[in-house]
Formats: C-alpha cells, sequence, structure tokens
C-alpha cells in the first residue's frame, strides 16, 4: 500500500456489476477533480480472443478447464507488479484490450486484441483498476496487499447468472445455450479465484433480488433496482458513521454491526456517499 501513489480497486466477476461502481468512482474523480490512471482488468488477460478460443478447444481436449478467471488465462504477475511499481513511484505499464469495433478503431487493429504496451503518464493522482481480479492471490503472487482501497461487488450468485446471460445474448449475440456452458466451464475457477477475494475486500456491495430467481437459465428479465435490495459490509466499521449514513440513505437499515443495508435504487447514491470522504482522505494523506 502506498499513501503517496494510492491504488484504488473494484473487483467482480463476469455481470456482476462493477460498471456501476467505475461510474461511481468516475463522478467522484471529476468533482474532486483527480487525474486517475485507469487499468481495465481485460487488459491482463493473457491470450486475445482467438487465442483464447485455441486454448480453450486445446484444454477440453485434455480434460482441463479453461476460463478467463484463473491464473493460466491471466498474466497475474504483471497485475501485482504493475500495483507495487505504481505504489512505490507512480508507474507501471499497462495496456487496453479492444472489445469491439468501435473500440479497435481508433487503434487501425481487430477486435479481440490487445494494444502495445504502455507506461502510465507521470504525474496521476492515484491508480484506478475495475476488473475480475483486483484482490486475487495465487500462490507467491498477492494483488491485493498493494491496494489501498478494495471494493467488492457481487450480487448472489442466481441474480449474477441472469444477468451475465441477459447481457451475452442482446450484447454479444450468444445464445443462453452457449453462456450457460461458459458459466459452467468457469464454475471451478469462480470458486477458487473469484469468491476468496470478497473476504480481502475493504468493502462490499451485493445485491440481492426480492423476486424469485430460483431458476436463472429461464428468467425473462433481470430483476429492476427496485426489486431488490444491496448488502454493504464494511471490513472496518469503527471508521464508519452509520447513524450520518442511515440519515442521508433514505430507507436503509442496519442487519448487523458491520452492515448496512440499503434499497436497490439507491445503490450508486449509497457509494458515493460512502465512497467520497474515503477517497478525500486518501488524498489528504497524499498531500501531507
Amino acid at each position: 500500500m502506498s499513501k503517496k501513489h494510492p491504488i484504488v480497486a473494484v473487483t467482480g466477476s463476469s455481470g456482476a456489476g462493477t460498471t456501476t461502481v467505475k461510474h461511481a468512482f468516475g463522478d467522484i474523480f471529476r468533482r474532486q477533480k483527480l487525474n486517475a490512471a485507469v487499468v481495465e482488468g481485460d487488459s491482463f488477460h493473457r491470450y486475445n480472443r482467438l487465442e483464447m478460443r485455441e486454448a480453450i478447444k486445446a484444454a477440453a481436449v485434455e480434460g482441463r478447464n479453461l476460463s478467463h478467471f484463473g491464473p493460466e488465462a491471466n498474466l497475474f504477475a504483471e497485475l501485482e507488479a504493475l500495483f507495487r511499481q505504481y505504489g512505490e513511484n507512480g508507474t507501471g505499464k499497462t495496456r487496453l484490450y479492444l472489445h469491439d469495433e468501435d473500440e479497435a478503431a481508433p487503434y487501425k487493429q481487430e477486435p479481440g486484441t490487445f494494444t502495445p504496451w504502455q507506461d502510465i503518464d507521470e504525474g496521476t493522482d492515484l491508480l484506478f483498476y475495475e476488473g475480475l481480479h483486483g484482490g486475487v492471490a495465487d500462490g507467491d503472487v498477492d494483488v491485493s496487499k498493494y491496494v489501498d482501497l478494495l471494493i467488492g461487488v457481487v450480487p448472489i450468485v442466481n441474480l449474477e447468472w441472469i444477468q451475465k446471460i441477459h447481457r451475452d445474448c442482446k450484447q454479444r449475440g450468444y445464445t443462453a445455450e452457449a453462456v450457460t456452458d461458459t458459466i459452467l466451464r468457469r464454475m471451478p475457477d469462480y470458486v477458487q479465484y473469484i469468491t476468496p477475494q470478497f473476504s480481502r475486500t475493504h468493502i462490499n456491495f451485493q445485491r440481492v433480488p426480492i423476486v424469485d430467481t430460483s431458476n436463472p437459465f429461464i428468467a425473462r428479465d433481470i430483476p429492476t433496482p427496485d426489486e431488490s435490495f444491496v448488502i454493504i459490509r464494511f471490513r472496518e466499521p469503527k471508521k464508519q458513521n452509520f447513524p450520518l449514513l442511515l440519515q442521508m440513505i433514505h430507507g436503509s437499515w442496519m442487519s448487523r454491526a458491520n452492515t448496512i443495508v440499503v434499497p436497490g435504487g439507491k445503490m450508486g447514491y449509497a457509494m458515493e456517499v460512502i465512497l467520497t470522504p474515503i477517497i478525500e482522505q486518501m488524498m489528504e494523506s497524499k498531500n501531507r
């Protein structure tokens, strides 16, 4: 960890809703006039899109599971090295993964490929990571120990699957059967590398629907924010002013000494209310 070059990481699996937290942080950075070095987790995948397809086929022939959740398909050591170097001197190397035609066009590359590695610009106020592995640990590699603020986004698993199935079918053109196969193939790595991260986070945001999601594979709609609650767990509750949070977030209550529950429609607002003072304190320590 580093007070001079702080690192904020948002971690959650595919379809978990990390983009919502990314937008909340974007609003905070804009209001605080902070220049953040943004790192996307997909940039540290090991394979481009075509290579990954071939690697999955080869693994299947050998009777192995291969997924973007596990170490074989990712550069965990390189991600740890980036976090360590940024914490030391505010620099490091990263790249972009170009998901679609719009992202790839400015670089004159094919979608599903990586841009060349580049140094992070000097003079950034903090590093912001959003992806699958902001708190991952595997053997001698421990990314989480370099993170100053680690946020977990983890809806209950049935809701996560519903969101992934709908997103991949509508936005990426996959069939429901293909997405289901991907979910099953990823499950061993999900249990071993994704889930443990949420025990290392400083704050977890977990969305829980209040409608029936018992069979996520036939759900026609994603439960709306108004059809859910968000459970927010703090690793260090003594640092929180819970009476003030309960007053500011209408309809919220405490379910445990370290947990506050807010209406689903208040998730973005709750994130900004909770995270803004943390970022302000982080910048005050940096400036000192």
